[in-house]
């Protein structure tokens, strides 16, 4: 019974050893669940970060500001600071969304200075401006400068005269067709001389810079329709004013005083046909000499008003400065594409449309 007593004990006692292994195993094994559960909220910290890192940059790197440089020939004519006005005008408009945007104007003392606006180009080069809108004083010798550019990276639009050589050096050129703005003073010079009664007899052209793309286009076209549809005759040489009025007022006088024939002459810009104008007026030769002005100044349109030119050949300067800096921006800013070519166009202003809104649209 003793025996029997004393295995019933052990029994009991072997039960609660296990039983009491079993409870100690327990708390070992639940230190796994909580490793468990706090991995995925590890996992999702880290993607929430990422998610910050990937996002912040966008408004970092996004372009603030920067400067658009808009070089041209000069800005000593009311023709170049037409360009200014509509370059003025599109910072302003630009600005709303692109407060530091920054537009200089620039040009050379005179337009046949051709070192200075080449010096200018390079130095808006060097410190790296967005875009470069230039209007060349010569076809040629701005090539260097436009490649030094685009290797540089920096877009440049040419604007107002053609640029010769490799297109794809700059990325669009926005002027009027001079060659057909030449032809049509052609036609109109043609067209006035008929209706005096005269068929042939001698003409003067005077021009402002020999080699400028806007030159070459105009005084082209001028003679080709000249030589094309009359039997007038072009005196030789070609007088340049440089785009100096007092130089083309001395050599209209002097052309005028060894040429007492002449039925017509023709100023190729402003300046030349405010010099050239101010010559016939003064020779009192106003009315009796068919003479065609191009641009439009205040002088050039008072001349018309009292018959001393009879017609002048008007493009949109100030559009050539404001589509010129819109455009610029697009390309630098926005990395969009432009026509290679866009024709800014021109008016043929008389006495009589000089009061019409399209005239008073393109005068300055």
């Amino acid at each position: 019974m003793k025996k029997q007593l004393f295995v019933l004990v052990s029994l009991i006692v072997a039960a609660s050893m296990i039983l009491s292994g079993c409870a100690a195993a327990t708390p070992t094994a639940a230190p796994a669940a909580p490793a468990a559960t706090a991995a995925p909220v590890i996992q999702v910290q880290t993607q929430i970060v990422n998610q910050v890192i990937t996002a912040t940059p966008a408004p970092v790197t996004a372009p603030t500001g920067g400067e658009i440089a808009v070089i041209v020939k000069t800005g000593n004519s009311g023709y170049w600071q037409n360009v200014q006005a509509g370059a003025v005008k599109a910072e302003k408009e630009l600005r709303a969304t692109t407060p530091k945007l920054t537009v200089t104007f620039l040009g050379a003392q005179s337009e046949s200075n051709i070192d200075e606006e080449i010096n200018i180009v390079e130095s808006a080069i060097d410190r790296g401006v967005k875009a470069i809108v230039l209007a060349p004083s010569d076809a040629t010798a701005l090539q260097p400068a436009v490649a030094d550019a685009k290797k540089a990276g920096i877009p440049v639009l040419i604007i107002d005269s053609a640029l010769n050589g490799d297109p794809s050096q700059y990325v669009s050129f926005l002027a009027t067709d001079n060659k057909a703005a030449g032809a049509a003073c052609g036609k109109a010079m043609i067209d006035a001389l008929t209706a005096a009664g005269k068929t042939t007899g001698k003409i003067q052209i005077m021009s402002y810079v020999a080699g400028a793309g806007s030159e070459i286009g105009r005084v082209g076209g001028f003679t080709d329709y000249i030589k094309a549809n009359s039997k007038f005759t072009i005196v030789s040489p070609t007088q340049y004013s440089n785009s100096d009025m007092p130089t083309a007022l001395n050599q209209t006088t002097n052309v005028l005083n060894a040429n007492p024939d002449l039925v017509a002459i023709f100023g190729a810009n402003e300046p030349t046909a405010i010099g050239m104008g101010t010559a016939i007026k003064n020779a009192k030769l106003s009315g009796k000499i068919v003479a065609i002005g191009f641009d439009g100044a205040k002088q050039e349109q008072a001349f018309i008003q009292d018959g001393t030119l009879q017609a002048i050949a008007v493009q949109s300067s100030f559009n050539l400065g404001y589509l010129g800096v819109k455009d610029a921006f697009d390309i630098a800013f926005n990395n969009k594409t432009m026509p290679a070519t866009v024709d800014t166009g021109f008016l043929m202003v008389t006495k009589d449309n000089l009061d019409s809104q399209d005239a008073k649209n393109v005068l300055y």
